[in-house]
Parts: structure tokens; sequence; C-alpha cells
């Protein structure tokens, strides 16, 4: 099999190997800050990639986005703030457990669970993308468009908490992407008459301002509320060891999560927080001792980080086979395939099979990596962090932003549209708007368009062959019944909250 050869490729690449271990070590530290998110860290090193082999550049920033989602359970378990918003299911039985002296075997469990269900994704994804991009091959625009549809609409639906402010994000991130010159035409639009907006807004300077940016912006406004200091209480030396008796009720929770994190990752927009909060919910229903949960079950680390991290594989599915980016990563690892000239689709599997299959072997590698430093070395990942004043730590990442978009394209444009996109940032995250709908809307626009004009030149101007073709058909309708199943849901939770509101007055 390909995956073999491409492992045996990797494994005798010591600058790869190399490269794999230090993303491992940044994706675990970026992610165990608490406000600082993979996908932040890997915008903001984006522009370094352009000076890279593209299996380096890739493996690099994927190896990161897998490491940070497991760096996350760190902050979640000894701080008490989730380093992600996949880590808050964690928090809930991580941190008591540091308060009663057990933060070293919380984090042994987090780190066995979190590697189980990043292999069980990542199988899943080299298993099955072969065929996914064999039956994307065989759509034709109008297919396409209706695929791109569905995920504009489950992504502003699905993602956050409003479906109006979803919808709005998705929505401006498309009309972002509208600046420039027409596809066929030529013609400028949105332009104002300035030159520079011609070739359109650039996604590094675009993706650096609203991740990294914003973030700075909104812990600026938040400086008043500190990191929480190490409890010196958290490690007991007594309970920091962990026995397969101990993790062996844990082992099915791990594995049920995996799969359901699986299956939530191949969906675009759903991302590893709603993975991690379903396979708790659904742990704690099957597990038991139920009433534990909550209070310190190492189940209930178990069954959220596995599945929090079983999204990362297969959210690449949509992006490789489709050009549909499944999560925030995805829509950035996706920039990295442009700038280095691969066309992400049905056809990359054509042109790039053997670069694709070297990814996937540095990913397991990176699983691997993450797995060992994080067993052994995940509490002094954690010392390092509370070492680092916040007065420090963020303004030397502000520096580095402004460095980070000049050096894409050596412009001074570029910089503006990144202090632009930072406000826009600031403001949707002050307003709950999404910026991972924003981001990913940004990126399917261009496809979106292309596929529904030549849709259009095909029937003529009309609509119809949007319904005459049944693959097409049910995705739209698959998209819209996904928006009113997600509506139904909002008004029953709003219903509960005012009966439970009666209940209690």
């Amino acid at each position: 099999m390909e995956i073999f050869s491409a492992l045996s490729f990797v494994l005798t690449s010591p600058m790869l190997i190399v490269a794999i271990l230090l993303a491992a070590v940044v994706g675990m530290i970026v992610g165990a800050i608490p406000g600082l998110t993979a996908a932040a860290a890997i915008a903001m090193l984006l522009p370094i990639t352009y000076y890279m082999d593209p299996l380096f550049a890739l493996a690099f920033l994927y190896v990161i986005g897998k490491s940070g989602r497991y760096g996350g359970s760190i902050a979640a378990i000894l701080f008490n703030t989730p380093g992600t918003a996949a880590s808050a299911a964690t928090q809930l039985d991580g941190y008591p457990l540091a308060q009663q002296g057990k933060a070293g075997k919380a984090m042994k469990v987090a780190t066995i669970s979190s590697v189980i269900g990043d292999f069980m994704g990542d199988i899943l994804l080299i298993v099955g993308v072969g065929a996914i991009a064999s039956v994307a091959l065989r759509l034709g625009p109008p297919e396409t468009f209706a695929i791109y549809f569905t995920a504009f609409i489950v992504i502003g639906s699905v993602i956050g908490k409003s479906i109006a402010k979803g919808l709005i994000s998705a929505l401006l991130g498309g009309l972002i992407a509208m600046i420039g010159l027409d596809p066929i035409s030529g013609e400028e639009r949105f332009t104002f008459g300035v030159f520079d907006l011609t070739n359109g807004i650039g996604l590094v300077p675009l993706m650096i301002g609203v991740f990294v940016l914003g973030e700075v912006f909104d812990q600026m406004e938040k400086r008043n509320k500190r990191m929480a200091a190490l409890n010196t209480k958290a490690y007991d030396k007594n309970n920091d060891g962990l026995t397969w008796e101990e993790y062996k009720p844990c082992l099915p929770h791990a594995i049920r999560g995996g799969f359901i994190g699986s299956c939530i990752g191949i969906l675009p927009g759903l991302g590893s927080a709603i993975a991690a909060f379903v396979s708790y919910g659904e742990g704690k229903r099957r597990a038991k001792k139920p009433e534990q949960w909550g209070k310190g079950a190492l189940e209930g680390i178990a069954a959220p980080e596995s599945a929090n991290n079983a999204v990362s594989g297969p959210s690449m599915a949509p992006l490789m086979t489709l050009g549909i980016p499944g999560s925030t990563i995805g829509a950035i690892l996706l920039g990295v395939f442009l700038i280095h000239g691969i066309q992400v689709g049905p056809t990359l599997f054509l042109t790039s099979k053997e670069l694709i299959y070297q990814l996937f072997a540095c990913g397991l590698i990176g699983i691997a990596a993450y797995g060992l430093i994080g067993y052994f070395g995940a509490s002094q990942v954690a010392k390092l962090i509370v070492r680092i004043p916040q007065n420090v730590l963020y303004p030397m990442i502000f520096l580095t932003s402004f460095i980070a978009s000049y050096s894409a394209r050596g412009s001074m444009f570029d910089v503006l549209v990144m202090i632009c996109a930072g406000v826009v940032g600031w403001f949707m995250r002050k307003y709950e708007f999404n910026t991972a709908a924003f981001i990913i809307s940004f990126v399917l626009a261009k496809g979106t368009e292309e596929s529904l004009r030549q849709s259009l030149l095909m029937s003529d101007g009309g609509l119809m062959v949007f319904i005459e073709r049944p693959i097409a058909l049910i995705f739209i309708l698959l998209g819209i019944s996904v928006m009113l199943l997600r509506i139904r849901s909002i008004r029953r939770e709003r219903n509960q909250a005012e009966n439970k509101e009666l209940n209690n007055a």
C-alpha cells in the first residue's frame, strides 16, 4: 500500500523527522496557552512555508494542528482555562482531578486518549479518502455547487451559538472574496478605484489579522483577567502515575470517542468542540457511575479528548477530495497547497498522490511524537507557560504578526489588510460572530462562484439544472434540512431554559 512506502520515505528523512518533532512541541505549547489557538500559530507561521519544500511545509503545519488540539487539555486540566474550545469538555473533570493532586494522572489519560482518537481518525482518512476522491471525479459543476452550497449552510448555521450571526459571518467572508477581478469578464469589482485591491485580498494577511491580531486585541481588552498560577498542589507524587487498571475503564470511552470524532470530522464545519461534547454526553450516559462525572472521573477526560483529536484526520477529507476545508486549520492548509501551486480537489490524487500519502505518514509520526512528549513532558510545558508574562507574550505575537504579514509578499498594503482584519476579528469575537465561518467562506467563495456560473452556462441561465440532477438536489435539500434542524434545536434549548427559569421562580 502507498502508506507503507510513504512511512518508509518519511522515516528515512532526518530533516523531516526533525520538522515533525519541532511541530509537535510548538503545537503543544501554543495549544496550552489560554487564548492562543493552533490555528493562530499556523496562520502566523504560514509565510515561512513560501521558502519550504511542499511536504515540509504541509507536514510542519499539519502536525502543529494535531498537537495543538491535544495541548489545549493541559490548560484545561491545570489552569481551569481551556486552551482550545474543544478542551472545555476536558475541563469538567480535568480541573477537579488537579485539585485532588492528580494532575499528572489526568494529563496522562488525556495524552493516551488523544493518541487513540487521532490514530483512529487518520486510519479512517487513509482508508476512505481515495474512494471519496474517485466518486468526486464524477461530479459536474451543478453537483459541485450544491456541495459548496451545503457547506456554506452547515458552516454558517452549525458553528457558533447563533444561526443568524453564523450565516452573516459566512456571507461576509464570501463578499470579501469577491473583491478584485471578475473571473469571467476580467472587470474590476468592489475595488473602489484602489489599485492594490485589483488582485483581491490576500489569504495570509487576512488570516493573520482575524486569528492572531484579533486574539491579541481581545486579550488586551481582557488584560485584567490573568491566567491562574499553576496550583502547587496539582501534583502529588503518589498520584502522578497511571496504571493499566486505572486506564482500563477509560479505553471503551476513548474508542467510542474516536468513532464519534471521526464521523463528525468528515462533515465540514462541525469541528472538534462539538465532537468533544457529544462524546462526553454519550460517555456519561453509558457510564457505570455517571454521578462521578464532573467531579474528577478519568473517563470524563478520555471521552472528549479522544473525540477532539479524532476530528483532525477526517476533517482533511473534504479539503482534499472536494476543495472544501472541513475546519479552520483545513482552510489555512488550503492556503499552503495554493502557495505551492497544488490544485486541491478530486484531481489531487491523480496529480499529487505520493505527496498526499507522505503527508498522511507525517501525521501518523506526529501523533506518536506528541504522544511521547506529552506523556513524559506535559508538566514541564505547563511550568514553562506559567513563567511567560502575558505583557511580554502578546506584544511579541503582535510584532511577529506584522513581520509575517509583510514577508508574505513584501507589501505594506498587506500589513494594512492585516490590521483591518484584526479589528474585524476582534469585533467578531466581542459580539459572538464566527471567525471560522468567515475564513472558511472566504476560501470557498471562489470555487462556489465558478461552479455556479459554469452550471448556469450549461443550462442557459436556468436554475432547473440543480433540480433535474439528483445528486445536486440531494445536497441542496441536505443543507436546508441541517439549517432547519439547527433552528429547531435552538428553539427547544431556549424553551427548556425558559421552563427551568419558571420552575425555579
